[in-house]
């Protein structure tokens, strides 16, 4: 009707192409608001569906880094690595793009191009300790230790307290046998944080590595006083308890976790791997029957380590 009236008295009909344009920024802004809507809602999947709806109608950088942190909350690694990678190539001077991306590639284990992706953000952020990680950490995967080693030692000059840094650090040292470097670095986040469970669990392997197994004991108990919820010390605990011929303190920790933590598929394997260090044969099939139960990929893991399932309890008196 507008347009039919400016054709009578005189006026200019609107441009198709400008009303088009119009509409498109409209449902643009319309789809976008609806996705950050959604998040704030705790919709996650519905928010996704709305952030593509929008990119399709206008590449704009920040529903798409709305849409790739989404995907990466949800875990569609897949998914995010595509829109990342499409970021990186439309703009290619974004040092948190190829941030984003590199640690998308290293959930997918995709080493290689983590590395290159790395290597651009490094480029462009020179003075971004994470840029350094992050190339540590590519590289520590590729088992390129004394590059990871001087990518990390940059890292922690650029940010003395940076925590992932030095325990990655500490961590490869270890496996390189260089324990009095790697103390220092877990010395320095336990000076920030005496509760820091990561640094407790590597103090607790170093002091395994120097035989003070009362030491490495301390350190898993008191990360599983401060967080009873940690998987990895009651199984190191445990296996050093059974390591030091202690198999029921070693059951009672498992006793323990299992009580904590009711799913646990490999505290009920490491029991039932205690107690057939007992005799106790009935006990220890129940527990490994269990864990593969939980975790049907444990038939495949005790295979692997006993050749078959029967071997495991081939000489064990009934």
């Amino acid at each position: 009707m507008a347009n039919f009236l400016k054709s009578i008295f005189g006026g200019k009909a609107e441009d198709p192409q400008a009303e088009q344009e119009r509409n498109n920024k409209k449902n643009f802004e319309i789809f976008k608001y609806d996705g950050i809507r959604a998040l704030r809602m705790g919709r996650a999947d519905y928010a996704i569906r709305c952030f593509y709806e929008a990119i399709a109608i206008h590449k704009e950088m920040g529903t798409m880094n709305f849409l790739a942190n989404t995907l990466i909350q949800t875990h569609e690694l897949e998914e995010a690595r595509d829109v990342l990678e499409e970021m990186a190539a439309l703009w290619p001077e974004q040092g948190n793009t190829h941030i984003m991306l590199a640690n998308v590639y290293f959930m997918l284990e995709d080493y290689e191009r983590m590395k290159n992706a790395a290597t651009k953000a490094k480029e462009l952020a020179t003075e971004n300790p994470a840029a350094y990680l992050l190339m540590a950490k590519a590289e520590h995967g590729l088992k390129d230790e004394f590059n990871a080693i001087a990518h990390l030692t940059v890292a922690i000059q650029k940010k003395d307290d940076y925590t992932d840094a030095r325990l990655l650090r500490a961590e490869i040292l270890m496996s390189m046998q260089q324990g009095t470097e790697a103390q220092e670095d877990i010395k320095a986040v336990l000076a920030c944080n005496p509760e820091e469970e990561n640094a407790l669990l590597l103090q607790g392997k170093l002091k395994e590595t120097l035989e003070d197994n009362e030491g490495a004991q301390a350190a898993y108990a008191q990360i599983i006083e401060t967080n009873p919820f940690n998987e990895q010390a009651y199984l190191h605990l445990g296996a050093l308890l059974a390591k030091e011929g202690k198999l029921d303190e070693a059951i009672a920790c498992y006793d323990e976790a299992i009580e904590t933590l009711p799913q646990f598929a490999a505290a009920y394997r490491e029991r039932g791997r205690t107690k057939l260090m007992k005799g106790d044969k009935q006990g220890s099939i129940e527990d490994v029957k269990k864990s593969m139960e939980l975790n049907p990929e444990e038939e495949q893991r005790i295979n692997g380590e006993f050749d078959n399932f029967r071997d495991l309890y081939a000489n064990v008196p009934l």
